[in-house]
């Protein structure tokens, strides 16, 4: 399929040295990079048209039919309280398994899937303010060239939202 990248589920790998091995899928989000757990993503497309659904949370930006299946599609820029840019030719859709159901999340880019020990990720840092994006990390990974946020899924929607959500159709 030439829209639609399909990520290959491994199971987890023992490393003796360094813990328990663990695959990301890294993703850019209003220059900053962030990581969810490879096992979570079902698939990473391309844009399609989205069809806008009314009386959704504001992060919602509606659903689309991905081989019959009604996927809603959450945009993390709002969701994360960021400025509004344009979709382009890096814009992707990564379709995910959130609490059993599939939810799409709109990101910048998509960067690479990366192994990692488990003990390479840090608790995340205390911070003065809450926020959303704060309230959805899980992590960080600290590394001499990048700092790479982890993010959990399913803190990003209520579950009344997306049980509201996975009834939508079209």
């Amino acid at each position: 399929m030439e829209n639609a990248l399909t990520i290959h589920r491994d199971k987890k790998e023992k490393d003796d040295s360094s813990g328990e091995l663990i695959q990301l899928v890294s993703f850019k989000l209003d220059e900053e990079e962030y990581g969810v757990d490879v096992l979570k993503v079902r698939e990473i497309i391309r844009m399609p048209g989205i069809t806008r659904v009314p009386n959704t949370p504001h992060y919602v930006e509606g659903v689309i039919n991905l081989r019959g299946k009604v996927i809603p599609i959450m945009s993390i820029r709002r969701r994360f309280g960021l400025c509004e840019i344009e979709s382009d030719k890096s814009t992707r859709i990564m379709v995910m398994d959130v609490d059993g159901e599939l939810m799409g999340f709109i990101v910048d880019s998509v960067s690479e899937v990366i192994r990692i020990s488990e003990r390479e990720i840090q608790p995340p840092p205390p911070v003065a303010s809450s926020g959303v994006e704060q309230e959805c990390m899980s992590g960080v990974i600290n590394q001499p060239e990048r700092l790479l946020v982890l993010l959990d899924l399913e803190k990003m929607s209520s579950r009344e939202d997306r049980r509201m959500l996975s009834n939508i159709s079209i």
